[in-house]
């Protein structure tokens, strides 16, 4: 009767478990976190603070703040109201069923205009926008 000798399986578990360990933490990724930090003095009185949204249709529609624009309308308007102000927000909202190349192109209008954060809403679609799917 023979036995199979596991010891030295489990040598080489525990080192590369411990290679892993400690190789782990200094992996470096790309992309940055920026994390909220408390206010420390007030806005400045001539940054308003609503919100920019940038209303995406089915039928290729945009619309920013309810109001039907270009895609080159879209890039000078943002590029305007994002030199005035100091928080660069934008909202880009759509149906599930817009192609993700389309809301990419406004992202990146949304980028070369200024804008540093870029939060995406989704919107179920109603029947007259199934109609125009169809």
């Amino acid at each position: 009767m023979s036995n199979i000798n596991i010891t030295p399986y489990i040598d080489i578990l525990l080192v590369m478990l411990i290679v892993f360990m400690v190789t782990a933490p200094l992996k470096q990724y790309e992309h940055q976190i920026r994390v909220p930090q408390p206010a420390v003095s007030a806005p400045p009185q001539d940054v308003r603070q609503d919100t920019i949204i940038v209303d995406m249709a089915l039928d290729r529609t945009i619309r920013l703040n309810q109001k039907i624009v270009t895609l080159q309308e879209l890039e000078n308007t943002l590029t305007e109201v994002f030199e005035r102000r100091a928080l660069r927000q934008l909202f880009i909202r759509g149906d599930f069923a817009i192609p993700y190349g389309d809301v990419f192109i406004v992202m990146d209008i949304a980028k070369r205009s200024g804008a540093t954060d870029i939060a995406l809403l989704a919107r179920r679609a109603d029947a007259a926008d199934i109609a125009l799917l169809q």
